[in-house]
């Protein structure tokens, strides 16, 4: 595989260059070289960039290998060729979105599940807040490394990605493509710093690793399998009657629907899915009138962003609302050294 190679390699190069960048650097950024070094050496890091590049790039060969057959299954006026390179597969293996928002959350809680326990543990954070620094710069760079490393790994995988579906195709991506795929980048930066920073929430709540790891991944693993169950039960049971008007069905689905989108999970579907399927025009249920008198036609980039400001916007509160009760617990804790 040796695209492994490739992403280690433009890693380095932009750790190098945000160094570079800061060498006169204040206390606040040597903390974040610091720990930025720390993440790309460490083994757990290294396994969780090894699973997702592996899965990722199954999914684009499944994709490519079954390329021809999409484009000749597709509408003659869709032109999307590289998006289809994201969300296409043959069924043998899942398209990449799906891996992405299936091994995103793993990734974001493996990085900030220890970042503030272990340190207290070992004995280091006392030694840390003793020098010349603000204690809040401790968290805020652990959390500003952390999306650094995220940045450089979803925008090179999806250089990547351009780079394999241009050799293939053998055309350049059009510029809405391309503002799309960047779009959807930072879609996955900021759907793994949600979960990045609950992790960092309870690495400040519980003492012990192993608790708050446990507990990130009990709450993945809720949202993940558990909450759909839940949701078509509670569907089930508010089921209204068939001899209902239509409104109130399409407001019922809109309910139901709802309830699903408390899953982030929903939420970086939706958005995801919106953006690189420019057909999909609508996120929810529609009417007969509502339907009536539209052109089937792929939305353009202003249109799907309106589509999927909600999500990003959900997303961007959770994250803020993690971190900022992450922030509130560890400027109050009592630091002790052992």
């Amino acid at each position: 595989m040796g695209s492994m190679p490739f992403i280690t390699a433009i890693l380095k190069e932009g750790i190098v260059m945000f160094k570079s960048h800061n060498s006169i650097a204040s206390p606040y950024w040597v903390i974040v070289n610091k720990e930025i070094s720390d993440t790309v050496r460490s083994w757990r890091f290294l396994i969780m960039l090894a699973l997702i590049v592996l899965s990722c790039m199954g999914s684009l060969y499944t994709a490519l290998d079954d390329f021809s057959k999409a484009i000749k299954a597709s509408n003659p006026e869709d032109t999307f060729f590289f998006l289809k390179l994201f969300t296409h597969s043959d069924g043998t293996l899942p398209s990449f979105i799906v891996f992405v928002s299936f091994l995103g959350p793993l990734l974001g809680i493996s990085m900030g599940f220890d970042s503030i326990n272990s340190e207290q543990n070992n004995g280091t954070l006392s030694r840390v807040l003793a020098q010349p620094i603000f204690r809040d710069f401790v968290l805020n760079a652990k959390f500003m490394a952390a999306l650094i490393v995220l940045g450089i790994l979803f925008f090179a995988l999806a250089l990547l990605v351009l780079g394999f579906g241009l050799l293939f195709i053998g055309i350049p991506p059009t510029a809405e493509e391309f503002a799309r795929i960047v779009i959807f980048s930072v879609v996955n930066v900021i759907y793994v710093a949600f979960w990045l920073n609950l992790s960092i929430l309870f690495s400040v709540k519980f003492r012990q690793a192993a608790t708050s790891a446990l507990a990130g991944i009990s709450i993945w693993l809720f949202f993940s399998i558990f909450y759909s169950m839940i949701v078509n039960l509670i569907a089930k049971g508010l089921a209204p009657s068939v001899f209902l008007s239509e409104n109130q069905a399409v407001a019922f689905q809109r309910f139901i629907q709802n309830i699903m989108r408390i899953n982030p999970g929903q939420l970086f579907n939706d958005a995801t899915t919106t953006l690189l399927m420019p057909t999909v025009r609508s996120l929810g249920p529609l009417t007969t009138e509502q339907i009536s008198g539209a052109i089937p036609s792929p939305l353009p980039l202003g249109q799907s962003l309106m589509l999927v400001w909600p999500q990003a916007t959900a997303l961007i509160a959770g994250t803020i609302v993690f971190f900022a009760l992450a922030y509130t617990m560890f400027m109050r804790r009592e630091i002790r050294s052992r």
